[in-house]
């Protein structure tokens, strides 16, 4: 029931704000979230970016954040495999920022006979880094990418994201990852639930995209709520086989209605 939900998993652009402009009725809906004892925090596949760089992207548009309320696929990545292997010796492809992320969580990162090879948003990527990816993933090493985008947008168009990368190196060698963890993966979910101490019955995720966002709450057994501030229309959802647990024009309704249960 939608009453019974006290953590607020949030997709942040298309659903709390647009581009740079915040919505009218973000600011309310979380002072209402918190002043009813519920939680709200900021879901993103981007694993590229720290928590701190998202947190002064927020508090730059007058949310109240702190970097406990962020998290991505890439601290998702770590307390999974945490949970596999703690410690383990990690052959990782990222930015900086994410390697920063798995050696605070107590990694060793190493392309020399890892437990793991970890695929993340890399800009870095020369074609000999490819190979040496190729090689690594053919030898069977468990293979782990943080999410399945194809494209991350930026100012005036898209760049290529994991998925397309995922794509060179099936190609190359045969093999998928075994596990991918970002949206609409329902690892994401059971990471975060366990980080906030949540459970499936008391965890919804808000969001403007039916196959990353709505997609999660069916893979991952949760409540799924849709709002029409973003990507996704009425006429996009009526015409879907993707099915929302509810739908909304933006947060505002979503607020309307819990205030009235």
């Amino acid at each position: 029931m939608l009453k019974d939900i006290n953590l607020y998993m949030l997709d942040m652009d298309g659903t709390i704000y647009l581009g740079d402009r915040l919505f009218p009725c973000t600011l309310p809906f979380l002072a209402y979230l918190k002043h009813t004892g519920r939680r709200a925090i900021y879901l993103t596949n981007n694993s590229s970016r720290s928590r701190d760089k998202y947190v002064t992207r927020l508090r730059g548009m007058g949310i109240d954040v702190e970097p406990d309320d962020i998290f991505t696929s890439g601290e998702a990545t770590t307390l999974w495999l945490n949970e596999q292997a703690p410690g383990a010796r990690i052959c990782l492809a990222g930015t900086p920022s994410l390697e920063a992320e798995f050696e605070r969580a107590g990694f060793t990162l190493t392309w020399d006979d890892p437990a793991y090879f970890v695929l993340g948003f890399d800009q870095t990527l020369t074609y000999r880094k490819l190979t040496c990816i190729c090689d690594i993933v053919r030898s069977g090493v468990p293979y782990i990418a943080t999410h399945p985008d194809f494209n991350c947008p930026v100012e005036g168009g898209f760049i290529p994201d994991i998925g397309a990368m995922i794509a060179f190196i099936e190609a190359s060698t045969g093999r998928k990852p075994d596990v991918i963890v970002g949206k609409p993966n329902r690892t994401i979910a059971q990471m975060a639930m366990r980080k906030y101490h949540a459970d499936a019955d008391t965890t919804a995720m808000v969001g403007d995209r039916l196959y990353t966002d709505i997609a999660l709450g069916t893979n991952a057994g949760i409540t799924s709520i849709l709002v029409y501030s973003g990507e996704t229309t009425r006429e996009d959802y009526e015409k879907s086989e993707i099915r929302a647990s509810y739908a909304y024009e933006d947060l505002a309704e979503l607020q309307k209605t819990l205030e009235n249960m």
